[in-house]
């Protein structure tokens, strides 16, 4: 059976090559799988991917204590991107992943943390900061100021303010700690999500915030794992884990 096609220069494999390896990850992601049958599903080393717009707000507030309650857990957390997450949990180099919804990632098994809603976020003396609540069709599209693609927060605050993917009227922001910044020079209105606002990233600015009027105006924070995974039970655990410290530090209304 002929794997690759071989050139002076490049090495490519041949449909039947793209088969086997295929076939070749699922046998390794079974055998790492396997490593953890028999083992207490909260501990050892856990490697989970985050994304980077929750990754500094919710991070700090729920390590602590799960560290404290699972001492024999070894954290080895990686923030990227959310394709990034969902390429590394589909072949193993991840076990689990924080990420908000919704997004297109694979068939995965996922536990809801808390919803989290997206507000407009302005200088105070912005005429739209006068009133209570935002309208999407009140915002100026030559100043709405978004994070660049990649970002799962770009697609969700898009979704929010009922805009198509385009260009607008500044270059895209790196983080959202840019777009803070951006908008307390008074370079534009931005969107910001709740759980960066409530962990202060807009103190000692001049920004202030406002939720936005209709249906859908926020995400869903959530843990993901692989569906058949050894470690399935351990997984559940930590979301009612990580939603319970949600709850008792006020991330999240206790239902």
């Amino acid at each position: 059976m002929r794997l690759v096609e071989r050139t002076r220069r490049v090495v490519v494999f041949t449909p039947l090559g793209v088969a086997v390896v295929r076939r070749a990850q699922d046998l390794l992601l079974q055998a790492r799988d396997l490593c953890h049958v028999g083992v207490s599903p909260l501990a050892g080393v856990l490697r989970m991917s985050i994304i980077p717009t929750i990754a500094p707000f919710l991070l700090p507030r729920i390590l602590p204590t799960i560290r404290a309650a699972h001492p024999e857990l070894e954290f080895q957390v990686h923030e990227e991107m959310s394709h990034e997450g969902c390429a590394g949990l589909a072949s193993g180099a991840r076990d689990c992943m924080i990420l908000a919804l919704p997004y297109e990632c694979g068939e995965f098994e996922v536990a809801t943390l808390f919803e989290d809603p997206i507000l407009v976020a302005a200088r105070a003396e912005d005429p739209l900061m006068q009133a209570p609540v935002v309208d999407p069709s009140e915002l100026p599209d030559e100043r709405l100021l978004f994070l660049q693609e990649g970002h799962c927060l770009r697609d969700h605050a898009l979704k929010v303010c009922r805009r198509a993917d385009q260009r607008f009227g500044s270059a895209p922001g790196a983080s959202i700690y840019t777009l803070v910044h951006l908008v307390d020079a008074g370079l534009g209105v931005t969107m910001l999500p709740q759980i960066a606002v409530d962990s202060g990233i807009v103190s000692g600015t001049q920004v202030v915030t406002r939720p936005i009027a209709g249906g859908e105006t926020g995400r869903v924070v959530s843990l993901v794992w692989r569906r058949n995974s050894p470690r399935a039970e351990g997984f559940a655990l930590l979301a009612l884990t990580i939603r319970d410290i949600c709850v008792r530090q006020g991330i999240v209304p206790d239902s």
